[in-house]
């Protein structure tokens, strides 16, 4: 299916009605095709100090914090329904900006709308506690409140879902929100927002102002008068944001880069291992921070497993990201794809062997790499140790279980790892071994609302989605009271 867009124009979210003239702009060509798909306002630290000002009134005198929780559930659920309504074009603004496949992106969509709902559960059925057994007449209430101003930084391969998994759960706790998503893909942020504002979310309560990191990122960041932290994205980035926040003291959330271990046992199904470890690498063309990139396969099925494996990679189709069998997009940027392609030669000159793959392409202006398989990859290599972001899987193979462990654990990241094992026994007394925030068994990147994501190590720290998720954007309060008369503390004198 042929597909044409006319450029889309925008200015910075600042409510119902549209910020400042975008002044500066930021023009985004497609990754997929060259072609100019979007300009947005390159904003400046004013800009954002504008949304935190706005975003800061709101908190402490607007309406949203105090509305009842069923009150901002309506709003989260009429949010939803909108979403759903124009989940079309919604998908195809995600092809265009991140080059990926539009039914990879239909199903972000879908992500998207199951995340607004759950938010809006957690909305309604938030609660604090009480404690009356205390003794001598006392009693006490633990409460959770919202944290305040909450600054958020969401990068570029998922656009619309991880602003799913930030925004609804922190306006679900009652706090406001200003929004820094990434110059490349900044058009989800700005019509998800535009749909919340339709939905009535009260003006200041979400901003979204588009722009680079610096100014924009860093004046979030430092601000005094912002509360909170979010942030997805590179484990360098993430480092220096955490360093910022030891000036302000903010609380921070950092889910940053993995490299994860996609462990496949003797005993797996052969079919479903492949199938699930192909898309561990290769969707969303690999740009996938808890993609199974470093496979590691048990001796005895090693030969079999990889030759199905490189069967099944050999039918991927690569190219036209608008037609709906497509599996393979382009890399985001010129930039990101000489990365991988970067990459791709430090396997090779390590001594790693590719079994398919390993080449480019840049017919019509795009940037795509093909799914590509190394295999004789040892620990010391590049490629097995460092974040590809790319469709590259790396095979390193193990004897026994003990070595799997080991080898799933050499990494300083710890974002996810999937296991595949039909022995009841195994699942269970590995999983809780493998130092990973989220643990696969026979299924990859497979999750819901209500699960929480976020990683040990490198991979950061903070929760996202889930009752954990929710409960980063509050805080709680402890309220001690003494019924009727007390023992007074000191004696009375005279």
């Amino acid at each position: 299916m042929n597909y044409v867009s006319t450029t889309r124009d925008y200015t910075h979210h600042l409510g119902s009605g549209h910020g400042p003239g975008p002044g500066t702009l930021i023009e985004r060509v497609s990754p997929a095709s060259g072609r100019l798909v979007a300009r947005f306002a390159e904003g400046t630290a004013d800009d954002a100090k504008a949304a935190i000002v706005r975003a800061r009134a709101a908190f402490d005198n607007g309406s949203w914090p105090r509305m009842s929780g069923l009150e901002r559930a309506a709003v989260l659920r009429r949010w939803a329904e909108l979403i759903e309504a124009d989940k079309e074009r919604l998908a195809r603004i995600e092809v265009d900006e991140v080059g990926k496949p539009i039914r990879m992106a239909r199903g972000d969509l879908d992500a998207v709308v199951d995340l607004f709902q759950y938010a809006a559960a957690l909305a309604i059925q938030a609660h604090g506690e009480a404690h009356s057994n205390l003794g001598g007449g006392k009693t006490a209430w633990v409460y959770r409140e919202p944290v305040g101003v909450v600054g958020m930084i969401i990068p570029w391969n998922f656009p619309a879902v991880i602003f799913a998994q930030k925004v609804p759960y922190a306006l679900a706790a009652g706090c406001t929100v200003v929004v820094k998503p990434s110059e490349f893909t900044s058009g989800s942020a700005l019509e998800l927002a535009r749909l919340g504002a339709e939905a009535g979310v009260p003006d200041g309560v979400l901003s979204v102002v588009t722009g680079y990191g610096n100014p924009v990122g860093e004046a979030i960041v430092t601000s005094l008068d912002v509360d909170f932290v979010s942030f997805t994205g590179s484990t360098a980035v993430g480092r220096r944001i955490v360093a910022n926040s030891a000036a302000t003291l903010k609380r921070v959330s950092v889910e940053l880069g993995g490299k994860s271990a996609n462990i496949v046992l003797e005993d797996a199904d052969l079919e479903d291992a492949v199938d699930g470890s192909m898309f561990s690498v290769f969707f969303n063309q690999g740009e996938c921070c808890c993609a199974g990139t470093r496979l590691l396969i048990q001796d005895s099925i090693a030969d079999r497993f990889i030759e199905r494996l490189l069967e099944r990679t050999k039918t991927l189709k690569v190219g036209d990201v608008h037609a709906d069998d497509s599996d393979v997009g382009a890399m985001i940027s010129e930039a990101h794809f000489t990365r991988v392609c970067d990459y791709l030669e430090k396997g090779k000159t390590q001594g790693a062997r590719v079994l398919t793959g390993g080449g480019t392409d840049r017919a019509a202006g795009g940037f795509f790499v093909e799914p590509t398989v190394f295999d004789n990859v040892e620990p010391s290599m590049a490629i097995f140790r460092e974040e590809i972001f790319g469709p590259v899987l790396v095979v390193t193979r193990f004897k026994d279980i003990e070595k799997a462990v080991a080898l799933a654990n050499d990494s300083e990241y710890g974002l996810a790892a999937t296991l595949w094992t039909k022995n009841f026994d195994s699942a269970h007394l590995i999983a809780p071994r493998l130092r990973a925030g989220t643990v696969w068994i026979n299924t990859s990147i497979d999750t819901g609302p209500q699960i929480p994501f976020g990683g040990y190590k490198s991979s950061g720290f903070g929760r996202e989605m889930g009752q954990a998720g929710f409960e980063e954007f509050t805080n709680v309060k402890s309220v001690v009271a003494r019924l009727g008369k007390r023992t007074h503390f000191y004696p009375q004198r005279g």
